[in-house]
């Protein structure tokens, strides 16, 4: 059975700092490009941050650049997103997704929730006082 599996969300202080792992399981994510999105109550889910199959290339939301970072291990089968300087405003359901993207090249990042084969169920974060 083919799975995303999110882990690391939880209740933070504004100015805090998490680590949310994205692990797969039941296939190899090297031919995969990831994406972190998150949705807040009542709002739209949101693309947050990009990684493209070989890593080569990395996107961030302008709301996020500079305190999130995006990373990596493909021997651990596992992609990372560090968040620092947490907001109020970063409070969401975080979702990870995965595209196969073999065919794009290691550096193709798709920025649509549309382009994704695979989900995880999410992870709360929650940033408050």
């Amino acid at each position: 059975q083919l799975q995303l599996v999110e882990s690391g969300g939880g209740l933070v202080q504004p100015g805090g700092s998490l680590r949310l792992s994205c692990a797969a399981s039941g296939f190899t994510l090297d031919y995969y490009a990831i994406g972190w999105f998150r949705q807040a109550p009542g709002k739209e889910r949101e693309g947050v941050s990009y990684i493209s199959s070989s890593g080569g290339s990395t996107n961030y939301a302008d709301s996020v650049k500079g305190r999130f970072t995006i990373s990596r291990d493909n021997a651990k089968n596992t992609v990372y997103l560090q968040m620092n300087s947490l907001k109020p405003e970063d409070t969401a359901v975080y979702y990870c997704a995965a595209d196969y993207s073999y065919y794009s090249g290691g550096y193709y990042l798709p920025r649509s929730k549309n382009e994704y084969d695979y989900w995880g169920q999410g992870t709360q974060v929650t940033v408050s006082s």
